[in-house]
């Protein structure tokens, strides 16, 4: 399994590949970014801003670019081609965190099941470490907006990342032993009429699993540079992160409402600047 050790040793390897490629013919952009993420999971009600907004963290990150329109061995721009003039590659480090509660109609004031007073003593945390390059296309010419041709420069993005990630999860319910049924919303769990039979020999998997795993997601974006300096620019991205596992958040409800993989939005802020 992909631990941090591996995941930092594969970024200052990567990192140091690129240096290698930059006496090629490319230039280099470092930076840092950071911002609300709002995350979307199992937890709560889907679609309700109660949830969205209650479902809440911060995100933190680095950020490296390869800027294929101007050389740093030479100081000069590359061939003008119109791929040099508005793709660049971004790779990135970046760390995510959320405290996850059920919120929404299913643990209202009104509510006073078993279930519901299950729901709203149950928390739980995603934690996850991200890797991943995405590929930046501007619109506007890249050139001209290092020679200051205009402020503003838009974007969209798409890339994969590979994520390690470290769920938590909490109960006050009963004994407050969350790998019990008995202390959390599982009447599914418990009764197997309200699922599809499993194959022979089969045992149907506990709704909550916290051991730390790796997965990977698909990442798309879009933003703008404003241009603050001639090596330096400020930027904002809004991003769209899709986990190919329902388990990031450690909670897995195979239930109809509920069977959609772990996501989420992430507002961020951030500083380029440029490696002449």
């Amino acid at each position: 399994m992909l631990n941090l050790k591996h995941l930092v040793s594969f970024l200052l390897l990567f990192v140091s590949m690129q240096t290698v490629k930059a006496q090629l013919g490319f230039s280099h952009e470092i930076g840092a970014i950071a911002g609300p993420v709002q995350f979307r999971s199992d937890f709560g009600g889907r679609d309700e801003n109660e949830t969205n907004f209650g479902n809440s963290g911060i995100g933190i990150g680095l950020i490296h670019y390869i800027n294929f329109s101007y050389r740093a061995d030479c100081n000069c721009y590359t061939t003008d081609t119109y791929f040099n003039d508005h793709f660049k590659l971004r790779n990135e480090l970046s760390y995510n965190r959320t405290k996850l509660n059920h919120f929404g109609k299913w643990v209202g004031a009104d509510r006073t099941s078993l279930d519901a007073d299950r729901l709203r003593v149950h928390s739980g945390v995603a934690s996850n470490l991200d890797i991943g390059t995405q590929l930046e296309y501007f619109p506007l010419s890249i050139r001209d907006f290092q020679a200051f041709a205009y402020s503003f420069a838009p974007y969209i993005s798409l890339g994969v990342h590979y994520t390690y990630s470290s769920p938590q999860a909490t109960t006050t319910y009963g004994d407050g032993n969350v790998f019990n049924a008995d202390n959390i919303y599982s009447y599914w769990y418990q009764d197997d009429s309200y699922l599809p039979p499993l194959e022979s020999g089969a045992t149907r998997e506990y709704p909550i699993d916290t051991k730390p795993f790796s997965a990977w997601s698909a990442v798309a974006s879009v933003g703008v540079r404003y241009k603050l300096t001639k090596l330096s620019d400020l930027l904002l991205d809004l991003r769209w992160q899709y986990y190919f596992s329902d388990w990031v958040d450690g909670l897995n409800h195979e239930l109809d409402f509920n069977k959609n993989n772990d996501w989420l939005v992430w507002l961020n802020f951030g500083y380029v600047y440029y490696l002449d």
